[in-house]
């Protein structure tokens, strides 16, 4: 028995580029398609920004306070319970019945989403209309 043991010329890899070349086409394809519909998809926002000029104080506003912890001062007067049955009162009561009279909503940074909401809903169901919200500067801000 005799083992054949001849070294064969090993033999050129030869590179295939049509294959390639599709998986390439594919992903090019797959791009321009996904990026002309982005811009479709796209929304431009511009942020607001809020005035930093001190506001001028009118003797017929109503400054509503929400602290932290949830309670409420209206024109500096607290505010006993944090419901907005409550609070439905309590600015009817300093409105007067001036319905055109503005709200300034002067909220804690920490306070509840739902303590500034029951603020919103009591001036609504008063017929007080004019809501803002009072800021302070970046400048006047802690660091």
């Amino acid at each position: 028995m005799a083992m054949n043991f001849r070294h064969r010329r090993a033999e050129e890899p030869e590179i295939n580029l049509i294959p390639f070349i599709d998986v390439l086409l594919v992903v090019l394809i797959f791009l321009m398609l996904s990026t002309t519909y982005s811009k479709f998809n796209e929304l431009k926002v511009t942020l607001p920004v809020a005035d930093t000029r001190k506001l001028e104080t009118l003797p017929r506003e109503i400054v509503v306070a929400v602290s932290a912890d949830g309670h409420y001062a209206i024109n500096r007067a607290p505010v006993e319970g944090a419901g907005v049955d409550t609070l439905v009162l309590a600015l009817q009561a300093a409105a007067q019945g001036d319905v055109n009279r503005p709200v300034i909503i002067s909220a804690d940074a920490m306070a509840a989403h739902q303590s500034v909401i029951n603020v919103m809903d009591a001036a609504r169901r008063v017929g007080l209309v004019q809501l803002t919200f009072a800021t302070q500067s970046s400048r006047s801000g802690a660091r």
